[in-house]
């Protein structure tokens, strides 16, 4: 460029000071997106100033580009991003140096060192049982469904319109489960098996309202453990012992938990416990191995009520204990007591079939201090595995997968009986138990010899727990280990093709049909089964198509590097009850993990195990309460709550044995510091803890977070931050500095874990020095670091859902210290700059004091029904015709979207998704200006479907190309259809479905009513 047309304004070189002061402060001695490449700080080599790196996660992570940014600030009258910081964020919290985290890594250096630390992990054959088993994914489903983004970005099918693939997928597993159970219900997953056996025991509990829970000594010790806990603090009385000893008279025993087979192996007739328990107006709660329902005589077809488990046999990882899903099914009175979500069928706006989730079940949880459970997501990604692993095997499939289980596990108990050892299980299915004849620690070194894992008992005896991945090789292997004289050949011509302890040849087995709908039949082929798994995934909007601006949820970028390592076996194929030694990889990655985290948050330890931000509150109140116990305060149990809090909040403390207490909010949406004053002296001799969100749900950073904690400390309470908004806050300010004892962790929303369509999650929580003696432990394999005052067990496994883990560490990891810092800035600059937009057209309901918020807002949507007759629901649906998912619906105040945008859009889709809300600002003010009818248009009768506008009859007051193409950015080439027109609620939970219907029968149903509807219609 020539050098006479280069001349600055005073205004031009006062900004680029301004960048370069920044840009070489302390804070940010690092490369800097902000100036250029040939720009490098004090702490660059010669060597990196010669030769940066060219894979630069940070600037595929986050969506604007420079150009953008600038053009962002300039909108704004900001001059930098720091001035931005400067206006949203307290100066008083604010992080003067930059987190103290590893270089940032490309993301081929980062996925070489992950698999130097995955090597670190032995993969041995596991025998272990105890309710994780290796099993055989179909790789059609590992590739199109768990390695594919769409299927795994997607969020909870709050708007189902355009989640029809994964409702239907649902559907299949509710169908399933049902199926395999003998039960009328079942809901769309829970998080493990552990924790649906304690909302079993809540079920139960809510039902009749009886205060003791019995449960059999030969339960999986993790079921019982968590079961403990979850009764401890809900005034529940929990009673081991075998099963046969129990005496359910008295009228006072709510529930009975039993697990078939036991965890030793065997198959019981519980028969007669079920009609004992039923006599005396008790329930009858069965942990069920899904597998085994393929041979056994299901738990419904004898009397059980409630029967509860884990879908992770049906091709799900072990995972070194996770994510997989639990299951729940039940009996059709108990329908709705049902906690979590629940898929049912209804008919849309055409009068055709479609699928939501029933019975408003969005947040069970919404009773809030009334909860008996706090249960607020699912393992939706896990369970809609499992059941296309039943739909690719169909009940074939699965009773010869089952057969082939169950005759290794015959031919190995043949084997160590025929070596002189004594077997103590009569009757099993996989697992069996028994005695050696010499010594468990000769079996233990044959074992390690051929690197087995096996199950010992503290009483010198061994288990075994035969799977779907067992070969000839593994039973000689095995034979081996026990010392048996004959090999697998030998064995089972001794034993011929029907062996004496057969189930076949016993009471308990399967007469009952199970999948026999057709689902279960048609999609055997791999070419089948690809086409379907497209069909559903096409169904569905998620972040593949366009950005998901859900406040509060934090819809941003899960990137491949980051998923890539889920699926390596080093991670997947461990089970959560090995030796420590081999599961080094494991350890590294967790501790470093920690550290990291604690070091963004200013913690000082980290407990991995809860697999929810629920569970998260959960385990945090937890901690506080024994802590409090631990001072000898057991009186504190007061938990002040702002009103704007998420529902799970109330629901939590009031789990963990809490008394809530309200606390205003004021008109700008911030907690009422004058009355968070009065009650905190109110209650000073029995205040527990406060609840607090910040940034706030209202989408402000609160000036007086640091009084506000301060003042709780003041009256002997603890500070309990909901870490929903960390993504405001990495890098920028840390919960620890300012005054919190204790968050969770949305691993799943700032930290890069995907929503899967409604799960996995994860929420860890951090907890100041002071409580780190009360982080959960295990019954099995507690985790490192837990002290003997750990308050219980949160999980069925020790670190939660483990193989998902590594997503949030190579997140951090190829951030660094300035890539995390950024993101967050860029999160709050994306989100200022969408509200200043959309001013004019909407009004921000809540800003700080200079105008701002922080990383998501609050648009107010409540005069349009004065003024046009149009809902919020109206807009949401609307937006589906521009392509978009709409904004949190309702939440936290009632005819308001909450918009998120995160810091991985770029400009340009953030300005598509401005002009589409301003658009349908424009087709109201046409309503309120008489220009299109009040009840007939656009917005009422959206979504517009591809049936509806193809149809030779086209009544309504606009034009088909109004209807489905409202902008020109909405292309026919790239139109994203909604499958189904508005969905009725009220239809649906009217009329509850929730299994697949037979052919063309609820199709059939709908035609019927929606024809008596008319006519109603017609008549009046």
């Amino acid at each position: 460029m020539n050098r006479a047309t280069t001349r600055l304004t005073p205004g031009q070189l006062k900004r680029i000071l301004s960048v370069v002061k920044n840009e070489l402060s302390p804070r940010n001695c690092v490369i800097s997106r902000n100036l250029h490449l040939s720009t490098i700080t004090s702490t660059s080599s010669t060597f990196d100033q010669l030769y940066p790196k060219h894979d630069r996660f940070m600037e595929r992570h986050i969506g604007p580009n420079e150009t953008e940014k600038r053009a962002m600030l300039d909108f704004l009258n900001i001059e930098n991003i720091q001035q931005l910081v400067g206006k949203t964020v307290p100066k008083d919290i604010q992080l003067e140096r930059p987190l103290d985290l590893d270089q940032a890594l490309g993301e081929h250096e980062l996925l070489e060192r992950l698999r130097q630390i995955a090597s670190q992990n032995q993969v041995w054959r596991s025998y272990i049982g105890l309710g994780y088993y290796n099993t055989k994914t179909p790789p059609t489903i590992l590739r199109n469904v768990f390695e594919n983004p769409g299927w795994t970005t997607q969020y909870t099918p709050y708007q189902a319109e355009l989640a029809q693939g994964r409702l239907e997928c649902l559907l299949n597993y509710q169908t399933m489960i049902c199926d395999m159970t003998g039960l009328f219900v079942a809901n769309a997953s829970l998080l493990d098996e552990a924790t649906a056996a304690a909302e079993g025991m809540a079920l139960c509990y809510r039902h009749n309202k009886r205060r003791k829970f019995l449960v059999d000594s030969k339960c999986h010790p993790q079921n019982i453990a968590v079961v403990a806990t979850r009764a401890s603090t809900l005034g529940i009385t929990v009673e081991s012992m075998d099963w046969g000893d129990m005496d359910f008279r008295g009228n006072d025993i709510t529930g009975v938990l039993v697990q078939y087979p036991n965890t030793e192996g065997n198959v019981e007739d519980l028969t007669a416990l079920v009609q004992d328990a039923h006599a005396n107006g008790t329930l009858v709660v069965c942990a069920a191995d899904l597998m085994s329902l393929s041979l056994l005589h299901p738990p419904g077809e004898f009397g059980v009520d409630i029967a509860v488990g884990t879908n992770q046999r049906f091709g799900i990882p072990m995972g070194y204990g996770g994510p997989n899903a639990g299951y729940m099914a039940t009996g059709e009175k108990f329908t709705r007591l049902m906690p979590g979500r629940m898929v049912g069928l209804t008919r849309d706006s055409n009068g055709s079939a479609a699928l939501r989730l029933a019975l408003q079940t969005r947040e069970q949880h919404i009773r809030r201090d009334k909860a008996t459970s706090n249960i607020c997501t699912a393992q939706a990604l896990l369970a809609n595995m499992s059941a296309l692993y039943a739909i690719y095997h169909g009940a074939d499939g699965l009773r010869h997968i089952a057969n082939r289980i169950h005759n290794a596990a015959l031919l190995l108990a043949e084997g160590v009986t025929r070596a002189g050892h004594d077997i103590k299980t009569d009757l099993f299915f996989d697992t069996f138990k028994f005695k050696p004849g010499s010594s468990q620690q000769e079996i233990r070194e044959r074992a390690r010899e051929k690197q087995i894992n096996l199950r010992y008992y503290n009483d010198g005896h061994v288990g075994m727990s035969m799977d779907e991945g067992v070969e000839k090789q593994d039973i000689n292997d095995l034979l081996y280990v026990v010392g048996s004289p004959l090999d697998a050949d030998e064995l089972a011509e001794a034993l011929g093709p029907n062996p004496a302890r057969s189930l076949h040849n016993s009471n308990f087995s399967r007469s009952s049909d199970f999948l026999q709908h057709p689902v279960f039949k048609r999609y055997q082929s791999e070419t089948n089964i690809v086409r379907y798994m497209k069909e559903l995934e096409n169904k569905d909007l998620s972040l593949t198509h366009s950005m998901i601006s859900l406040g509060s949820c934090t819809m941003k970028l899960n990137s491949t590097a980051e998923m890539m390592p889920c699926s390596w076996p080093e991670f997947s194929d461990l089970h959560p009850f090995i030796p420590e030694e081999q599961s080094r990889g494991y350890q590294k990655l967790f501790k470093e993990l920690e550290s990291d985290l604690c070091e963004i948050t200013g913690y000082d330890r980290i407990s991995f195990q809860p697999n929810s931000g629920a569970q998260g509150e959960y385990a945090g109140l937890r901690a506080i309460m024994s802590y409090l116990e631990s001072l000898g305060q057991d009186q504190r149990k007061v938990c002040l709550i702002p009103s704007s809090a998420h529902g799970t909040n109330p629901a939590s403390a009031q789990m963990a044995g809490m008394k809530i207490q309200p606390i205003k909010v004021d008109r700008h949406g911030a907690v009422d510091i004058s009355h968070l004053k009065a009650m905190s002296e109110k209650y000073t001799d029995t205040l527990a803890c406060l609840m607090i969100t910040y940034p706030s749900t209202h989408g402000v950073f609160e000036n007086n977070i640091r009084e506000i904690c301060g003042l709780i400390h003041h009256h002997g309470g603890q500070v309990y931050l909901d870490g929903a908004n960390m993504n405001a806050q990495v890098g920028i300010c840390r919960p620890g500095d300012y005054g919190s004892d204790v968050s969770h962790l949305n691993l799943h929303k700032t930290f890069c874990i995907p929503h899967g369509g409604g799960g996995p999650g994860m929420g860890p929580i951090g907890v100041k020095k002071h409580l780190t003696p009360f982080l959960p432990t295990h019954p099995v394999s507690p985790p490192y670091g837990v002290e003997s005052q750990a308050f219980g067990v949160i999980s069925a496994a020790p670190y939660g859902s483990s193989s998902i883990l590594p997503i949030s560490w190579s997140y951090i990891k190829m951030m660094g210290s300035h890539g995390l810092r950024h993101a967050s800035e860029i999160a709050i600059l994306n989100a200022n700059y969408m509200s200043h937009r959309l001013k004019g057209y909407y009004r921000t309901l809540y800003t700080n004091d200079e105008g701002f918020v922080a990383h998501e807002f609050i648009i107010d949507c409540r005069e349009f029904k004065k003024t046009a007759n149009i809902e919020v629901v109206d807009i949401a649906k609307r937006l589906q015709d521009y392509g978009f998912h709409a904004p949190t619906m309702s939440f936290p105040v009632s005819g308001t979207l909450m918009v998120e945008p995160t810091e991985s859009e770029d400009k340009e889709e953030i300005d598509r998704l401005c002009d589409a809300l301003i658009a349908v600002r424009k087709e109201i003010q046409d309503i309120e200006e008489g220009k299109m009818d009040s009840n007939i248009n656009p917005l009422k009768m959206s979504p517009h479907t591809q049936s509806s506008v193809l149809s030779s009859k086209w009544d309504r007051p606009y034009s088909r190309e109004t209807a489905v193409y409202p902008a020109a950015f909405v292309h026919p080439q790239t139109k994203f259809w909604p499958s189904v027109g508005r969905i009725d609620d009220v239809y649906g939970d009217q009329n509850l479905f929730c299994v697949c219907p037979p052919d063309q029968r609820y199709n059939e149903q709908i035609t019927e009513d929606v024809e008596k509807i008319k006519t109603r219609a017609a008549s009046s």
